[in-house]
């Protein structure tokens, strides 16, 4: 009976452990509720951490005149894409970062601690696959047996597997070779790789620097969308949240100011990143992260994705995409949404 009882109590406890989310696999449950917003004036001693890439997102704030007057402080933080900014924000190292539509996809694949809270579109055009001016590739068809230089988890990784779906390809039928964006251009203009998935202001970069064609771009094929990742933890604080509903804001009027005035944004940006002008100007405004609604069509999109990623195999098993969406600002962000 003793036994029988040690069982039983074990028994209980396993199940205690699962109702309660001890078990380490423990499939996200959704959004929880918002704390409540705090009075601006109380986060003086706040710093809302962000990620960054390639000077895009503080650029933008600071030529639009956004971080003027802030009742908190935000500290910026450069990474070489979106995978590592997941990562960041998961471990709670940062509180948000704009990236690709892809990013959070890999994110929520591994469970990651946190949510998709606003949406960019405009990305499609400058997200490209490349080939050499010289190269007998014509069509995506024709990289069968080709390797592709492409940044792993990245929106490019998203719309290489769309433009091969679409032509009845797989990722097997060609040599996918993932590297960083720089290691990637390295590589490219060595002719180590047939064909580079890129995205802007990199893609702007190759197509000034490198006689190159285009063999297929995001528009049409995949959502083409950026998206605001928060970390789980950033979340569930009454001041993070607060801040970050705010900056969230801010952004969208930068957007706006970028989009009205796309020369004085083109020159701010190609010295804040240290860009070519001409490679500036064209990537700066052909990719302007424009404010949208993160409504149920992005999120399906967002779902399409990831269920492409897994029918390829590129992760495990496509997660419910839903649960890693938190649609708290929605409201507070929608009368500044740019058309």
């Amino acid at each position: 009976m003793r036994a029988h009882g040690r069982k039983v109590l074990a028994l209980i406890a396993l199940v205690v452990m699962t109702a309660t989310g001890c078990v380490a696999h423990k499939n996200n449950s959704g959004p929880h509720a918002a704390p409540d917003a705090v009075p601006l004036s109380t986060l003086a001693d706040l710093t809302l951490q962000v990620g960054d890439q390639k000077g895009g997102t503080e650029a933008l704030l600071r030529a639009a005149g956004q971080l003027d007057g802030l009742p908190y402080r935000v500290a910026f933080s450069t990474f070489t894409s979106g995978p590592p900014q997941v990562e960041a924000a998961a471990a709670g190292s940062i509180d948000f970062a704009i990236m690709g539509n892809t990013p959070p996809i890999f994110g929520a694949a591994s469970n990651a601690k946190i949510k998709v809270v606003s949406a960019y579109g405009g990305g499609g055009p400058g997200n490209r696959i490349l080939v050499h001016a010289d190269s007998p590739i014509i069509t995506v068809t024709d990289l069968r047996g080709k390797s592709v230089a492409v940044g792993k988890g990245s929106s490019a990784h998203a719309n290489l597997l769309a433009q091969l779906d679409k032509v009845g390809l797989k990722p097997s039928d060609i040599k996918l070779v993932f590297l960083q964006p720089a290691d990637a251009l390295s590589a490219f203009n060595q002719h180590q790789a047939d064909a580079w998935a890129i995205w802007d202001p990199f893609t702007a970069q190759a197509e000034q620097q490198i006689p190159v064609r285009s063999i297929a771009e995001a528009t049409g094929v995949t959502n083409g969308d950026w998206v605001g990742v928060a970390s789980d933890r950033a979340l569930a604080d009454a001041k993070r949240n607060t801040a970050l509903g705010d900056l969230l804001v801010r952004f969208e009027r930068a957007a706006q100011w970028a989009k009205a005035h796309p020369q004085e944004w083109a020159q701010y940006y190609a010295t804040a990143v240290g860009l070519d002008p001409q490679v500036a100007a064209v990537a700066a405004n052909r990719s302007l992260r424009l404010p949208t609604e993160l409504s149920d069509d992005v999120v399906n999109s967002e779902q399409k994705l990831a269920d492409l990623f897994a029918a390829s195999q590129q992760i495990q098993a496509s997660p419910k995409f839903s649960n890693w969406v938190d649609h708290r600002y929605n409201e507070v962000l929608r009368p500044n949404l740019v058309s």
